[in-house]
Order: structure tokens, then C-alpha cells, then sequence
């Protein structure tokens, strides 16, 4: 079997397919591996991630890939007080929620009607859900602004969805955010809001040790020399026995395919039979968010000593939409990260480099001081800038997608299956819905095989 792409979906996949005797060769249009995971060179055997980095609570399947391969996790950094950014002041804060009075109301509101409405979402096929074509009638943002009285709400999930989605609420349907909303659990425990927004016991919670794409490097590894880098596939071509995998220096022709790479890309391939039209169009309008990680790296990290956990909400019109301390488990060099995601990418991402960083340094600094504005090193990951991903974290549905077209995101087209985290019910867009992704695909393409 050929798989397609070299994240950890593409990687997990292949993992499967060799346990169980198939003989397996993999295909990355990078120089690497790990796909939208990506470690950062710190000097001195540090590493900070550039990409996905965080785990946490009912992510089981990631953690126990992790436990095979012997990587451990550590704590993301959560002592002291997060800062909240509204309207150019910053205020000390602790636990999950800003102190903003006026608008708390609206994000009590709005949580507690999307827990419920959330567990109503069928999460094999949200597009079956009772209400379903009225709520993927609507977006996240026209539905929030009918049923709250301020902005507040709004202001605040935004502020989560810059990093979760690269986008915002007026960019997704109110049907695919109640499904992505309802995967942040597992099998008996709902998904809830909290703990995709949370650090303790939320999604934030824990990091790898070593970086998270150490994944995929480490799975790359035992797969002993299947991984061909450098490969991009161009088209494929298939019969009723075989297909074949076209790249621009080779061919590969074997009995099925797994294409684990973002539908947008998956769409560019070159198909012979053509995509049937419906999943050709789903693909194509399954377009990633926009987003890159901002990181400013300092002797230590200062602020600690302040009682600061780096941490920081900022509520709209800040250049960044959220902060967090991204120091390595040794705590040396001290790390500030922010998410540059959404409308603020839209603002900031077309700027002179020099405008951008002196921008969000200045945004680093109301959380954690002015020391924030001289860090000893500055770096940027725009990963709509990356050829091969153009974009993340996830892919975002609009209003009709799901419903119009949802039933053929996860079809099998001929000898073709198809895997990755944006495919995933459970933690859409996350490691861990790239490594179930993977997991049951290639259990599906075995099963195909066998009968």
C-alpha cells in the first residue's frame, strides 16, 4: 500500500499497515516529517514547538502513541495569574474566565446553550442532527449575536477560535462548531467548550517532551527506510485491481492508497477517474484557517518571578489573540508564545516583518511587562505560508458545507481512503484526531483488503 503525506495521520496509518504484515511505502512532499507539527532549534538540545503542541484530557489516542514510543509529557506552564487585555488595560486574573463583568452574562449564555445543543450532534454525521440544515443555515457569529444581548461572548470565543480554528466565528457555520465543540471528549465523556478552552484538566494542559514532532520523527524511524521525503504526489490513477501513484521522478503502483493530507491539497491531485464532483467540491471548499505562532525567546522566564503564568486573553482589536509561557521543561530559555490567527492574521500577516514583531512584542508586553519588548531572539511560523499545508489548524466548514456535501468527507473513492486530523469526530484538527484518523483508516483499508 502507498500512503500519502508523512503527518501523524499519514505516519499512523503506515505504523498500522506494517503491524499487520503490509508491505507499506510512504510519500511526503516535504523534507520532513510531522505536518503541521514543527520543532524549533533553541540551541543546546532545546526545542520549542512551532506548530500543534499541546495534549490533554480524553486525548487517548496520542497519549498512547506517546507511551509506546517512549516520549513523555510535562506540564504546560500554569502557575500564577493570566492577564486579561481589554480595551488597552490589562488585569490579573485566575482560573479559566476573564473578569469582565459585563461580559460574563453573555458567556455564561452562550456555554450553556452550546453544551446543550452540542449533545444533540450525531459526531459520525453531524449533518444528520435533528436541526441540523437549520443550524448549518446559519454561522457561529449571526447565531451568538441573536441570542445575546453584547458583544462580549462573542469577543472572548473568538479570541479562542483565532488559535483553534485560524479563524472566527462569523467564518464557520454554527453546525460544524457544535460538532468540532462536541468531539473534545471521547467515547462517554460529552465534549464541552471548557475543556478545549482550558489548561488544567483542559486541552492546553500538557506538552511533549522534546517537541511534538518528535512523533513523527520517532514513527519514521521504525518504519526503517519507507518514508520517501521530497515526493510530492502529482496524480493518481486507478483501476478495478490496482492504482498508481505518480510523483515527478517515480511511480508506485500497489492494491489501495491512503491519502492523508489536508482536503484542500487532496483536491489538486490529478485524478484519473476524476473525484466524483460532490467530494471534489467538499475538498475544495474545506479551506484551512489562517495562523502563525508568533515565539519571542528570553534569557529566562522573567515573568514567573512576577507571579505571571504568561497567559493572556486579549479581546478584540489586539494584534495577538492569546499568549502562553512555551519555555522548555528546564524552564531555560523562557519562551512567550502568541497565536496571530484569524481577523488578526487578516490585520497583521500582509505588514512589514519589523511592524508585525514590534506589534506583537508590544501586545507581549501588557501581559507580562516591558521586559517582553527585548527578547534575545524573534521567531515566526505562517503556516499558510507553508506549501504543503496552506494553512491551519484545521479545515473550517461554512454554512451549507456540512450539510450539502458532509456525507462524502470520509467515502472511500475506489481503492482510495482517506485520513487526517480535520477528518477526525473526535479533537478535529488535533494530534490526537490525526492519530484516530490514522488508526481507522488503515484499519478500514485492511478490512477492504481482506474482503
Amino acid at each position: 500500500m502507498v500512503v500519502v503525506g508523512a503527518g501523524l495521520a499519514g505516519l499512523t496509518a503506515a505504523r498500522r499497515l506494517v503491524a499487520a504484515g503490509h508491505s507499506v511505502t510512504v510519500l511526503e512532499a516535504r523534507d520532513r516529517v510531522g505536518g503541521r507539527t514543527l520543532n524549533h532549534d533553541l540551541g543546546d538540545g532545546q526545542v520549542v514547538e512551532a506548530g500543534g503542541q499541546f495534549v490533554g484530557p480524553t486525548q487517548h489516542h496520542v497519549l498512547a502513541l506517546a507511551d509506546e514510543l517512549g516520549i513523555d509529557t510535562f506540564p504546560a506552564y500554569d502557575e500564577g495569574a493570566s492577564v486579561y487585555v481589554h480595551a488597552g488595560r490589562a488585569t490579573r486574573y485566575s482560573g479559566e474566565i476573564p473578569p469582565d463583568l459585563f461580559a460574563l452574562p453573555d458567556i455564561g449564555l452562550t456555554t450553556a446553550r452550546i453544551a446543550r445543543m452540542s449533545r444533540q450532534i450525531p459526531l459520525h454525521a453531524p449533518w444528520e442532527a435533528r436541526h441540523a440544515r437549520r443550524w448549518d443555515a446559519l454561522t457561529l457569529d449571526s447565531w451568538i449575536r441573536r441570542t445575546t444581548l453584547g458583544r462580549g461572548g462573542l469577543d472572548l470565543l473568538n479570541a479562542f477560535l483565532g488559535s483553534a480554528y485560524g479563524a472566527t466565528a462569523a467564518d464557520a457555520s454554527l453546525l460544524f462548531s457544535l460538532h468540532y465543540i462536541a468531539g473534545m471528549g471521547a467515547e462517554g465523556v460529552p465534549g464541552t467548550l471548557d475543556r478545549g478552552i482550558g489548561t488544567r484538566n483542559g486541552a492546553q494542559e500538557r506538552r511533549f517532551v522534546g517537541g511534538s514532532q518528535r512523533l513523527s520523527t520517532t514513527v519514521a524511524e521504525q518504519l526503517d527506510g519507507r518514508v520517501v521525503l521530497d515526493c510530492p504526489v502529482r496524480a493518481v490513477e486507478q483501476d478495478a485491481r490496482t492504482v498508481t501513484v505518480l510523483t515527478d521522478t517515480a511511480a508506485w503502483t500497489c492494491r489501495r492508497v491512503i491519502v492523508a493530507i489536508p482536503p484542500a491539497l487532496a483536491a489538486r491531485i490529478r485524478w484519473s477517474p476524476l473525484l466524483p464532483p460532490e467530494q471534489d467540491a467538499l475538498f475544495s471548499r474545506l479551506a484551512f484557517g489562517q495562523l502563525m505562532k508568533c515565539e519571542a525567546i528570553y534569557d529566562e522566564p522573567f515573568w514567573r518571578a512576577d507571579g505571571l503564568s504568561g497567559q493572556g486573553v486579549f479581546r478584540a482589536g489586539s494584534t495577538v489573540c492569546s499568549t502562553f509561557d512555551n519555555s522548555p521543561p528546564s524552564g531555560s530559555p523562557g519562551v512567550l508564545m502568541g497565536f496571530l490567527g484569524g481577523r488578526q492574521w487578516r490585520s497583521w500577516a500582509h505588514r512589514p516583518a519589523h511592524e508585525r514583531r514590534g506589534a506583537v512584542l508590544r501586545a507581549f508586553a501588557q501581559v507580562v511587562g516591558p521586559g517582553a519588548l527585548r527578547p534575545r531572539t524573534y521567531f515566526e511560523q505562517d503556516w499558510t505560508a507553508e506549501e504543503w499545508t496552506r494553512g491551519g489548524p484545521t479545515a473550517v466548514a461554512a454554512p451549507g458545507v456540512l450539510t450539502e456535501l458532509g456525507a462524502w468527507r470520509d467515502r472511500p473513492f475506489g481503492r482510495v481512503h482517506w485520513a487526517g486530523a480535520e477528518r477526525a469526530d473526535y479533537w478535529n484538527g488535533y494530534m490526537d484526531g490525526a492519530v484516530r484518523s490514522g488508526k481507522d483508516t488503515a484499519d478500514a483499508a485492511i478490512e477492504r483488503e481482506l474482503t
